[in-house]
């Protein structure tokens, strides 16, 4: 096996787009920090609804396709460069917003045997041997089946490579504290008039809010902001950023702001000594091997 750098993190995710989102501008710090960032996508998001009046033509197997161009580009604005899709390619198509007949696909993701697909990231995770795994909560985030599925498979994955020989000593949820969201959201209504965006979302909308004591970890991404925004831009089909990169909006064409600190909450191993919130997903755990 090829020799990894002494920090190891591996993120898994549902579709191309969501880990731009969601840890883009932690991704980019630990990639320009020297350590190895493994992102593991479950399906291409062959169902996602295109934003660009230009693009719409896609759909199914081309929009997958197309995607997978886009997710390349963005790890590459992030400096990732171990990209690996669940499986392999096509492997677990996109389940569809919760609730639609895209469920029942036989093919789709949520409809996937959870030991299997677990079994398949084990592999990956015995073959980087992360010292941390960032996925989402048990509900997803938000809900989406696809969400909840890698919540479900990277949590058994994590059970199964320690059974084979390599116990993860960090794994952590992605989270938004919601002082921080509501802040956030307070500074974007008072410049939306100067947006082109029509509306402004809501907290509820942003997934991960939780009270801000659940929340165990932030970080300072800051220094990384323009490379987040341009891997969130790279996924034009699905994401429209904002001229000064302080918000996007999706499909539903409602602003968001766009959070270059970004939080976790720390749900397997220990935490690091020390008061507040941790400032390093490896705090406590640069020594693993």
């Amino acid at each position: 096996m090829t020799e990894l750098p002494a920090r190891r993190l591996l993120l898994v995710h549902a579709h191309p787009d969501d880990e731009s989102i969601n840890n883009g501008a932690t991704m980019a710090r630990y990639a320009a920090e020297g350590a190895h960032v493994t992102l593991v996508t479950c399906t291409l998001g062959e169902r996602g609804e295109v934003i660009p009046s230009g693009l719409r033509h896609l759909a199914g197997a081309a929009l997958g396709a197309h995607r997978r161009r886009e997710l390349a580009d963005a790890a590459a604005a992030l400096g990732v460069t171990d990209v690996r899709l669940l499986g392999g390619t096509g492997r677990y198509a996109d389940s569809g917003m919760m609730g639609l007949a895209d469920n029942d696909d036989p093919a789709c993701f949520w409809q996937a045997d959870v030991d299997a697909a677990a079994a398949a990231l084990a592999e990956i995770v015995l073959d980087v041997r992360p010292q941390v795994v960032v996925s989402y909560d048990d509900e997803g985030g938000y809900g989406h089946p696809d969400h909840i599925q890698a919540h479900r498979v990277a949590m058994r994955a994590v059970e199964l490579a320690g059974d084979a020989g390599w116990s993860v000593p960090k794994v952590y949820w992605n989270r938004v504290p919601r002082s921080v969201a509501e802040a956030a959201f307070e500074r974007l209504r008072e410049r939306l008039p100067g947006l082109p965006f029509a509306k402004s979302a809501a907290v509820s909308d942003v997934p991960g809010v939780v009270d801000d004591a659940l929340v165990t970890t932030e970080i300072d991404g800051t220094a990384h902001a323009a490379a987040k925004a341009a891997a969130m831009r790279a996924h034009a089909t699905q994401i429209e950023v904002a001229p000064d990169d302080s918000s996007f909006v999706l499909s539903n064409e409602l602003a968001q702001p766009l959070f270059t600190t970004e939080y976790y909450q720390l749900v397997r191993g220990e935490r690091a000594q020390g008061a507040g919130r941790e400032d390093d997903l490896f705090a406590g755990v640069e020594a693993e091997a």
